[in-house]
């Protein structure tokens, strides 16, 4: 019997033949137009949904608990344990839901664990469980190595217009006026599990210069990282700051991921961020 089964939900945005060669398990969470539902990364892809955004503002919904307990049970078939990562709970109830499922489960030890992020960023976290449980590591093992992994994760993005995060209740509509109307870009991060202003900068071109300088001011403690760049439908720009941070940083390892329809909905078109973390 696999001894632990590694888990994790749709926003971590890892592509399907990734996780079919790390036996990496994907809950979905799901997007709404009007008064249809499509579950993200399987019935929605980014182009599609950045297309049909355009025309209607979406929602967004966490899983259903039963979609956690299904998943659960049957790998509890093959697997002592089941480790479940997700986006941070400050800005989806997606970790609540795991969490719920996992005290319904008997037949192996389920243990959640809150990336307090998203994205690429908590695909890292993915992908470093599922190279130790392929190695036979426990979960409890592995969680001890993410909280590591934490210390030196660092995330910063930009959006165009505030007003999707204000919609979503994940900026204050005050903060959100106030920036949109002095045409402020702020940079943005994760901060005790919500997404909250980190610095106030004027331009894009500034926002993106200031990310690349926080980027680094990490480098200068000599440790060797890897990036990746985020982008909300903007490939071609992501692929040439990608070409511009690769002849600037010659020891980091960049790639390029995205921001799907879940996170797209609340940061808009047009965002872009950079994230790294200690290798």
């Amino acid at each position: 019997m696999a001894k632990t089964a590694i888990v994790t939900d749709s926003t971590a945005y890892l592509a399907a033949d990734v996780r079919e060669k790390h036996n990496i398990h994907m809950i979905p969470l799901q997007i709404t137009f009007g008064l249809e539902s499509f579950e993200e990364e399987r019935e929605v892809t980014a182009d599609k949904f950045y297309a049909k955004a355009a025309g209607e503002q979406p929602k967004t919904s966490q899983p259903p608990i039963g979609e956690f307990i299904n998943l659960y049970k049957k790998l509890a078939v093959e697997h002592d344990e089941i480790l479940s990562i997700h986006l941070s709970s400050g800005i989806s109830g997606t970790f609540s839901g795991s969490l719920q499922a996992a005290k319904l489960i008997d037949s192996a030890e389920v243990f959640t664990y809150d990336s307090e992020i998203s994205c690429a960023m908590q695909g890292f976290y993915v992908l470093k469980a599922a190279e130790m449980a392929g190695q036979g590591a426990g979960a409890q093992e592995i969680v001890e190595q993410l909280e590591v992994m934490k210390q030196s994760m660092r995330a910063f993005f930009m959006v165009e217009d505030l007003m999707h995060l204000q919609r979503g209740g994940r900026l204050s509509g005050a903060q959100a006026i106030v920036g949109s109307m002095l045409q402020i870009k702020p940079l943005l991060h994760f901060c005790d599990t919500k997404i909250v202003p980190f610095e106030k900068v004027r331009t894009r071109k500034r926002a993106m210069s200031r990310i690349v300088s926080l980027l680094e001011e990490d480098l200068h403690s000599g440790n060797a990282v890897q990036a990746t760049i985020i982008h909300a439908n903007r490939e071609d720009e992501a692929i040439q700051w990608k070409k511009e941070l690769e002849q600037k940083f010659t020891t980091v390892e960049f790639d390029i991921s995205y921001f799907g329809p879940v996170i797209g909905t609340h940061l808009g078109e047009g965002s872009m961020g950079l994230g790294w973390v200690k290798k």
